[in-house]
């Protein structure tokens, strides 16, 4: 157990002090493009001007691309439901390590596109597409759940996620409905409890996720020896996830305001318009600039979508120590969870996915 605290405690010291530069598994939305546009821009980033004169046309973005990448980091970062239907017990806790590994589609070319890649050591640049988009993401979380009697829960948890700069924050909530119930008729009914959960990421810059669960959860405990509590568990998981992107440059590598020869914005005082129908608040630009860069800050459409899972998972005590296990798997194809004919179109053909999860603990 103190081998393991204090892995974790370097993990987060690890993630927490080192440079922030961007890493390999870091979202990078900026080249999710809809084919369309695919011309707007070089593969570096930098804008593409066509030579023969013709109307440029800017970038769009790839809604669908950014719905399908978004919905696979949620999977791996929402509330795992790493539990039985029981709970600590009237004035109990439980403190735990958690470590949680999700599979991706990693040949996918919106993984490929939409993921920072290697970093060059010299240049501190990344590179134009992630060629090897590493197969499964890992999610380290610490835990601690406190019972206030009457089967109510609650519990806290916070991770970090390898690779990425990204961080995972939220609270669940729990109520086992026949806690307590080990004789006569009601003791073999199976332990019942209903609850969800809510997580809130951070550590990107480009956009804003948050997942919230509702789950329901059958368990049944069995001692062996007196001494170790085996308990098996099984339930079901919905998801909603909510993702909204920020102001998007689909050109980083062309500096807007140089290429404009910016020269102030249309407002009173800035500009000598004789009709305020020209004081848009848009950016001028001075002799010899194009404006044209600017129509490439776009935002991608809202995200709003749901997951169905199933959950089938175990936990053997024994005394103050707890030791846990999960598979959560796709209960439906992510298409088919959802509820707009848009993300069924955006998500078809989207593989299933599943995390495994391993949680170690002190119960008391």
């Amino acid at each position: 157990m103190r081998a393991c605290l204090a892995s974790f405690v370097s993990l987060v010291l690890f993630a927490w002090t080192r440079p922030l530069w961007a890493a390999p598994m870091d979202p990078a939305i900026e080249r999710l493009i809809d084919p369309s546009t695919a011309g707007c821009r070089t593969d570096s980033g930098a804008i593409a001007l066509p030579s023969d004169g013709s109307d440029y046309i800017p970038c769009k973005p790839d809604h669908a691309a950014f719905r399908r990448l978004v919905a696979q980091y949620a999977f791996a970062l929402a509330p795992t439901a790493m539990h039985s239907a029981t709970t600590t017990g009237i004035g109990g806790f439980h403190v735990s390590l958690e470590a949680a590994y999700t599979d991706i589609d990693q040949s996918a070319e919106y993984w490929k596109l939409g993921t920072q890649g290697a970093t060059d050591p010299s240049t501190n640049e990344a590179s134009v597409i992630n060629e090897t988009p590493q197969g499964v993401l890992q999610l380290y979380s610490a835990r601690l759940r406190k019972s206030f009697g009457y089967g109510f829960e609650i519990a806290a948890q916070t991770g970090f996620m390898p690779k990425t700069s990204l961080w995972s924050t939220g609270a669940d909530v729990r109520l086992s409905l026949f806690e307590g119930f080990r004789r006569g008729i009601p003791g073999k009914i199976p332990d019942l409890a209903v609850g969800g959960g809510v997580r809130t990421v951070t550590g990107t810059p480009e956009f804003q996720l948050t997942i919230a669960s509702m789950d329901v959860v059958l368990s049944k405990p069995f001692a062996i020896n007196d001494a170790v509590v085996v308990t098996p568990f099984v339930g079901y998981q919905y998801l909603w996830i909510f993702a909204d992107s920020n102001v998007v440059d689909f050109t980083p590598a062309t500096d807007e305001e140089t290429l404009c020869n910016y020269d102030g914005q249309a407002l009173p005082g800035q500009t000598d318009a004789e009709s305020t129908d020209q004081y848009t608040g848009s950016a001028l630009c001075g002799p010899g600039g194009n404006s044209i860069d600017l129509e490439n800050n776009r935002v991608f459409q809202r995200a709003r979508m749901q997951r169905q899972r199933l959950l089938f998972g175990a936990e053997v005590r024994h005394e103050s120590l707890l030791l846990g296990t999960e598979l959560i798997v796709d209960f439906v194809r992510p298409s088919d969870a959802q509820r707009s004919d848009f993300n069924k179109a955006a998500l078809s053909g989207m593989p299933r996915q599943w995390t495994a999860v391993l949680d170690l603990g002190l119960m008391f």
